[in-house]
């Protein structure tokens, strides 16, 4: 029988504010900090088409100035509590996250209201704003392996889930400071979106300040996107380059599935340390790539494994080749060495992920919004643990990794 762990973290605290704002709250009495994240459902897929790039670029503008403070003042308060922060638009939303001592919360949440009741949107910023936009844009150029894999999802969905979180220099080009303040208008709202908060804090607390500060705030957000996909294809991005990127994508469990963590670890016995098999049959046995991974991932609704190759020209065919058998082999089952350590480390993981605030609260926030509900580190840990070697054999029968998308991105006739 497998030994639970002491993660000693009290259940969520789930309320419903009256103007549909989730609220999130973990205590955790050990700890002398807390963090928040508020998750707000604006995110590239819910940009116009015209408008491509619009949720990063507002994201960004925001932070310009809000309620009775410039950006200068801002920035200057924010720094005044101590407070680390960060934030970035995503492909389905956007967070503003933030950790602060107990007795700084309060004020913290207050400049975070301000951002989403109050913001300033300066014409005298939006430049600037644009231009990090297009600077961001042109790094791709740089990245051929995240270049790759937004093509790749580009391919992938039938749905916006496929539009790019940077925009195109031409719909970027496009966006005015009015266009803008519109978007802002149109999709940032409580109801929708969610505020997580974890750490040492009382939660009878947690609750009055965010009614005090977000309480008022109104309007909707916009309703997700349904996922719709293309037929499995492949492409290739031509470009000088001496060595080609390799990326398949395959469909998986969603969010809240039976098996979500059976494929989880699966994904995990493929790619997830130096004895995993990816690593072993790829790289150290067949020497064909310098770097080789396998990542699961998830939008509302749907679940999926991207696979990643990094190679020379000459091993380009072979590489592919050897990738997708090896990601098909696991319909031949996992050994029980292999799911254990698997098993471990995803355990370890959620162990370490208990002790961080603010790995709790973004893991909260993004609970509510993909599942509608929030699961204890106690729940995790009991699903991980429910994977039995049986289960998970019956399951990489039933459902091979096959049939992908494929993308390479490298010097033509490479492969």
């Amino acid at each position: 029988m497998e030994r639970k762990y002491n993660l000693r973290v009290a259940l969520p605290i789930v309320e419903l504010l009256n103007n549909g704002l989730s609220l999130i709250i973990e205590p955790q009495p050990w700890n002398p900090g807390l963090s928040f994240t508020l998750l707000v459902p604006v995110g590239a897929v819910n940009d116009p088409e015209e408008y491509l790039g619009a949720a990063s670029m507002l994201e960004t503008w925001l932070w310009k100035g809000a309620g009775p403070r410039d950006a200068r003042d801002f920035a200057d308060a924010l720094d005044a509590l101590g407070l680390r922060r960060q934030s970035g638009a995503g492909l389905e939303y956007t967070t503003f996250s933030a950790s602060v001592l107990p007795e700084g919360f309060s004020a913290s949440l207050e400049l975070y209201a301000d951002l989403m009741k109050r913001p300033h949107l300066p014409d005298a910023a939006f430049d600037a704003v644009r231009a990090l936009a297009l600077q961001e844009l042109a790094g791709l150029q740089d990245q051929p392996a995240r270049k790759l894999f937004n093509r790749l999802r580009r391919e992938v969905f039938a749905s916006p889930h496929g539009q790019p979180v940077e925009g195109t220099r031409e719909t970027i080009n496009r966006i005015t400071p009015e266009v803008l303040r519109g978007e802002f208008q149109r999709r940032y709202g409580a109801s929708g979106s969610v505020l997580a908060v974890a750490g040492g804090i009382d939660p009878h607390e947690v609750v009055r300040l965010a009614k005090m500060h977000l309480g008022d705030w109104g309007k909707k957000t916009p309703k997700p996107a349904a996922v719709s996909l293309s037929r499995p294809h492949r492409f290739h991005i031509e470009q000088s380059s001496e060595q080609v990127q390799i990326g398949l994508f395959y469909r998986d469990v969603p969010p809240g599935d039976y098996d979500f963590y059976t494929a989880r670890l699966a994904a995990t016995v493929l790619s997830g340390d130096m004895s995993s098999r990816l690593f072993t049959e790829v790289r150290e046995k067949r020497g064909l790539v310098y770097s080789v991974s396998a990542t699961p991932g998830s939008v509302k609704g749907f679940g999926y494994l991207r696979a990643y190759a990094g190679t020379m020209p000459e091993k380009a065919q072979e590489t592919l080749a050897v990738l997708k058998d090896e990601i098909y082999r696991l319909r031949e089952g996992v050994s029980r060495a292999e799911l254990d350590r698997a098993k471990v480390g995803m355990r370890a993981n959620l162990v370490l992920s208990g002790e961080s605030s603010y790995a709790r609260a973004s893991t909260l926030a993004r609970d509510m919004y993909l599942l509608g509900r929030v699961r204890s580190l106690e729940e995790l840990e009991a699903e991980v643990i429910d994977v039995t070697l049986e289960r998970m054999n019956n399951f990489l029968a039933g459902h091979p990794y096959s049939n992908p998308w494929i993308g390479t991105l490298g010097p033509k006739g490479a492969i």
